[in-house]
């Protein structure tokens, strides 16, 4: 199948999110919950050691500023989130299989100076800082209440061995109750796994948010990737178009210059023979008369020339039919696709049900996919019949090409098809083929009748 589609694919699903709905029960007994747990502890730590350095930067440049000494500590306070970011993305990678790309232009053989400015100026410089300044406090207090929790149920499930080990000495796990032996311990063990439990889908739901915040302010934005599409898209409409201007350039000179020149030659050595044989005719003149005429080698070259110049006169006709025929401009697709029909080997069978006339594009595009789906039928498919049915269904032309033939064929073999699913997918609409080993072979072609 070669086709085109435009909407983008949906941002991925978190892989623990994703895990704990594929195992909702066995979830806090899986690697996948003590991954998290290596995350979350780990984090916890090393943000709680950012936000002290950030504090300690933002306290000595605001201190210091006064006297034009904090302004490098200010300045390095707002680069602060360019590591912390680099690093929370490393750190993703032990819950999250694809990483968070880095949302930074390189700057390759930049110096100190061009590589601040950039940074200063790109948007994803400050949602670095804004995940770090805002998003990491918090988070990193969730982690410490997680680790609290993680320690207090381990304790409480260890708790008989705790009793026993500690007799004759009493135990108190809850202020003034104290734990007669290791069997009355037992119920604290039932609430530290009930906790163990629980916290692995506190850590899960942790985890989540930590994924999709650092998704939000450390990958980059979906505007960004779709503004460069867009331009993307756009240029390369506008080499079409201009590809398509060329292409009517070179249509009119040929048809307005060489074709002329080449009816004129053929006018030209018309009367060039006729003169020859009037000559070899006339009896006062020396000729030979008609039936020497016949076999003057002069003249024979002549005839043959014009034969020649007829031949390239109806090769240049196809060639100017076959880069924009005339009938698609002055009558539309109905019309242009009958006239294909109808010189085409074999039986083609049009039923095209169109409103009016179609905008330009569609018309070529269309045109185009249906010529090429008949030359590879003549050619490769052994058809004995063609069908080509089209309609606009709401603001779409959905046309189809059908031949009989024994099918197997690889759109992606050629690059007919592929130049025109280009084309397609720049109007914003598909081109398929399906084509089964025996049969039959169908091109669908879905596109767009506004802009």
């Amino acid at each position: 199948m070669a086709g085109a589609a435009g909407a983008p694919p949906s941002s991925p699903t978190v892989a623990v999110q994703a895990a704990l709905r594929a195992r909702p029960l066995r979830f806090p007994f899986t690697r996948d919950a003590l991954r998290c747990w290596a995350y979350l502890v780990g984090g916890a730590p090393l943000g709680l050691l950012v936000v002290v350095l950030l504090a300690v930067l933002a306290v000595l440049g605001l201190g210091l500023a006064v006297v034009g000494i904090g302004l490098p500590l200010l300045l390095a306070l707002a680069l602060s989130g360019l590591p912390a970011g680099a690093l929370e993305r490393r750190r993703l990678r032990l819950v999250e299989p694809l990483p968070v790309p880095d949302p930074h232009r390189p700057l390759p053989g930049a110096g100190r100076r061009a590589r601040l400015r950039t940074r200063l100026r790109e948007q994803a410089t400050w949602r670095e800082l804004a995940h770090t300044l805002l998003v990491g406090p918090p988070l990193t207090a969730a982690g410490f209440g997680l680790i609290a929790l993680l320690v207090f149920s381990g304790a409480l499930v260890v708790s008989p061995v705790v009793v026993w080990a500690m007799a004759p000495e009493s135990v108190m796990l809850i202020p003034g109750h104290v734990v007669p032996g290791p069997l009355h311990a037992l119920p604290a063990t039932a609430v530290g796994l009930a906790g163990l439990f629980l916290g692995g889908y506190a850590a899960a739901l942790l985890t989540t948010v930590h994924v999709r915040l650092a998704r939000l302010l450390l990958g980059p934005r979906e505007e960004g990737l779709g503004r460069q599409v867009v331009e993307l898209t756009r240029s390369r409409a506008r080499l079409v178009d201009a590809f398509e201007a060329e292409r009517r350039r070179i249509e009119r000179d040929l048809h307005d210059g060489a074709q002329q020149q080449l009816v004129a030659l053929t006018m030209t050595l018309g009367l060039a023979a006729h003169e020859l044989r009037e000559r070899a005719a006339a009896p006062g003149a020396g000729g030979a008369g008609a039936a020497d005429a016949a076999g003057d080698p002069v003249l024979d070259l002549v005839d043959r020339a014009r034969g020649e110049a007829r031949q390239a006169l109806e090769q240049l006709r196809g060639l100017v039919r076959g880069i924009h025929p005339q009938v698609l401009t002055d009558h539309g697709l109905a019309a242009a696709v009958a006239e294909v029909a109808l010189r085409h080997p074999v039986p083609v069978e049009v039923d095209l049900d169109l409103p009016g006339r179609l905008p330009g594009p569609v018309e070529s595009t269309a045109y185009f996919t249906v010529t090429e789906a008949l030359t590879n039928a003549a050619k490769h498919s052994g058809a004995t019949a063609v069908t080509v049915h089209g309609r606009v269904e709401g603001d779409r032309l959905v046309l189809q090409v059908t031949d009989d033939g024994r099918g197997g064929a690889d759109p992606a073999a050629g690059a007919g098809l592929q130049g025109l699913a280009d084309r397609v997918a720049i109007l914003r609409g598909r081109l398929m083929v399906t084509s089964p080993t025996g049969g039959p072979t169908r091109l669908r072609l879905e596109v767009p009748c506004s802009g």
